[in-house]
């Protein structure tokens, strides 16, 4: 008798603890909120030029994005982080005409060093204006190319540990250097990834909600096919890019078995979506989850004032309410039309302010979700060999 089988056997939470904590050791991200950040702030308040363009792509550039639109409309920064990660040669030359280059920074950062679209960029940027050590930062891997065009040319160069891959790189020097340059407090970003940290490694408050949704997922993979991520908020709409690639990129793998694993995500604004989207997941298909974000307390205190009586304009029951709280019970409203549908799973965050701290709890936890979600579905949640099938393709085509 020959026998053969194409599935696995879901372990237990213990089990997969116990995977995860033994990953602490090869997988780098993990230790990220424990690094020394002295070096990236002396760096960064070298840096004078009042904008930092990031040239980047992907998992370089998601990060640092996600994070700073987030904090950028309820904080006075003096200086700009503005991101070049096209190579669509209209965005490029628009952006670049908006600003003075004589008064930026550039910031290029490749982990392997010779990514096609941050090259590209980069010597597009070197006929544009003279670049020089004061004027120029390299992050990128080392003994790379880029790292070895620092040497040659006196260019400051921060290193991305070989075990930290680019969607899991945000608190190394990929977002803490171009953050810290603007003013972010990075070691109040890397305290809120160590609340995370420990409530998780010691099994207390995150540990439970972390566990139990990553089985669950995974459990129900083949019925809830889609995530949603439902953030209420504008200053959400990167870190929405960011959790697609970092889902997307992580989990859709062949497992140890030969099959195919894989959940999609899928990106969704409050209020704008509850217009459109909304529809779908209460009348259509039931084959998605919902987590909803939502912020406490936007620091914004404005409100919809009292209408003058002489210019009817109705909804007069919203006045006084602030826009904080309007968009708040938008969230609420909406989570709660999803929990009396019963067969629609879905879950809510609360962020308590709009700061590093709370930012930088919900990446991580991002992040660790991620990894549990790996290690059940039996994957490795920290290649992406699919993707680097296309480079290859790209680069075979254009050395032809």
């Amino acid at each position: 008798m020959h026998y053969q089988r194409n599935f696995y056997e879901i372990r237990s939470n213990q089990e997969i603890f116990k995977d995860i904590c033994k990953e602490l050791n090869h997988v780098g991200y993990y230790r990220l909120p424990f690094q020394d950040t002295s070096k990236i702030k002396a760096h960064a308040t070298k840096i004078t030029q009042k904008n930092i363009i990031i040239v980047g792509i992907g998992g370089s550039i998601l990060g640092t994005k996600a994070i700073y639109t987030f904090l950028k409309t309820s904080r006075a920064f003096q200086k700009k982080l503005i991101f070049l990660d096209t190579i669509d040669p209209l965005e490029v030359n628009y952006l670049l005409g908006e600003i003075k280059l004589e008064d930026s920074h550039f910031i290029v950062i490749s982990k392997s060093g010779d990514t096609i679209e941050p090259i590209s960029l980069f010597k597009y940027l070197d006929i544009k204006i003279d670049l020089d050590k004061s004027n120029l930062t390299i992050i990128t891997g080392k003994d790379s190319l880029l790292d070895l065009f620092s040497q040659r040319n006196d260019i400051n160069c921060f290193y991305i540990d070989e075990n930290v891959g680019g969607r899991f790189s945000v608190f190394s020097p990929v977002g803490l250097l171009p953050l810290a340059s603007v003013g972010v407090d990075i070691d109040a970003l890397l305290d809120g990834c160590k609340e995370i940290f420990d409530g998780f490694f010691d099994q207390k408050n995150h540990y439970e909600h972390i566990i139990k949704k990553a089985r669950f997922l995974v459990e129900n993979k083949s019925r809830f096919t889609n995530n949603i991520v439902f953030s209420y908020s504008s200053i959400f709409k990167e870190f929405n890019s960011w959790y697609i690639q970092l889902w997307a990129e992580s989990l859709g793998k062949i497992n140890s078995n030969g099959t195919r694993q894989g959940l999609t995500p899928i990106a969704l604004l409050g209020p704008d979506d509850q217009h459109s989207f909304l529809q779908l997941i209460i009348d259509g298909v039931r084959n998605k989850t919902v987590t909803f974000i939502k912020v406490k307390n936007l620091k914004d205190k404005s409100i919809i004032p009292h209408n003058n009586s002489s210019r009817k304009i109705g909804l007069d029951f919203i006045e006084k309410i602030s826009f904080n709280d309007l968009i708040n019970m938008q969230a609420d409203s909406t989570y709660e039309a999803i929990i009396q549908q019963k067969d629609i799973p879905c879950d809510l965050i609360t962020l308590e302010s709009v700061d590093e701290r709370n930012i930088a709890m919900l990446m991580y936890r991002f992040q660790l979700i991620v990894s549990c979600i790996g290690a059940f579905l039996q994957i490795n949640t920290y290649n992406q060999p699919a993707v680097e099938l296309g480079k290859d393709i790209l680069k075979s085509k254009l050395k032809k």
